[in-house]
């Protein structure tokens, strides 16, 4: 079993304060993320937002567990009736006017090994779609 954190590592044509606004600002975060209820880059702050494959749907369950303003965002990561928890980690690193993202999703053993959308290979689709499409994206038409 391949307990390793699954990392990501994604640098954008734009400010550490623009990538940071997209990773904390709901408003924001709604064009290119999950649709969440509320959300606060708080220390302690639970959020929840429904997600997963087209055949089935999961109600994700998480808690911020540590805010570096401008730096670092994580949260816990579970799964409503199912067992496991995760955490993920988005650090930013201003490289001149372009920022470097990188995403640690650590624990991903944790979750039923059974269940497809579980599997290793399920994250990283979406994370890769996620910070390379959808984030990329959303990033660029700020800019304009």
């Amino acid at each position: 079993m391949n307990t390793a954190p699954f990392v990501i590592e994604r640098t954008y044509d734009a400010p550490a304060t623009a990538v940071w606004q997209a990773l904390t600002d709901n408003n924001k975060m709604k064009e290119w993320y999950f649709q969440l209820e509320d959300f606060k880059p708080v220390l302690g702050f639970e959020f929840s937002f429904v997600g997963g494959s087209p055949e089935k749907q999961y109600v994700h369950l998480c808690r911020i567990t540590e805010v570096i303003p401008g730096k670092k965002l994580a949260y816990s990561w579970q799964y409503k009736d199912y067992p496991g928890e995760s955490e993920v980690s988005f650090e930013l690193f201003p490289e001149g006017d372009k920022t470097r993202l990188k995403l640690t999703h650590a624990g991903l053993h944790t979750f039923p090994q059974d269940n497809k959308d579980f599997a290793r290979g399920s994250f990283e689709k979406g994370w890769t779609h996620i910070t390379g499409t959808s984030l990329a994206n959303y990033l660029e038409k700020e800019k304009v």
